[in-house]
């Protein structure tokens, strides 16, 4: 059984489309990477990594297609990042606001990089889950 050419070309454009979103994605994190002064292994963590030179190639290249883990936890960052920008419109608060101790249940007195650096995907849910609620 033979796959129209249209079939072809549609998996090859959704492929290019999810190569360029990868990269994008990443642009975005080292960015707010960089505004949370985040080190590299914080970043890894944060991405899920292990490898230092998997996370440097990546940056590297103009498309990557990123494995759909690394995707949700970019997902993640990004909406966290916008939350708090939302919340606290004072820029500079808002990127420090992650490594204030909180006594929110959710944190335990602990701060939400604190949280979100368990490397569960799980504890990045939780963090952009309370500040939509608090977004009300």
């Amino acid at each position: 059984m033979s796959l129209p050419s249209g079939a072809l070309q549609g998996k090859t454009r959704e492929a290019h489309q999810a190569q360029a979103a990868g990269a994008v994605g990443l642009r975005a994190f080292a960015r707010i990477a960089e505004l949370w002064h985040l080190s590299v292994a914080e970043q890894l963590t944060l991405l899920g990594l292990s490898s230092k030179s998997t996370y440097f190639k990546w940056r590297k290249e103009a498309e990557v297609r990123l494995p759909r883990d690394t995707l949700e936890r970019i997902s993640y960052i990004l909406g966290i990042y916008k939350a708090l920008q939302l919340l606290l419109p004072d820029t500079r608060a808002a990127d420090e606001w992650v490594r204030r101790p909180n006594e929110a249940a959710v944190f335990g007195g602990r701060s939400a990089l604190d949280r979100m650096l368990s490397g569960n995907v799980s504890d990045l849910y939780i963090v952009r889950q309370y500040l939509d609620a608090q977004r009300g």
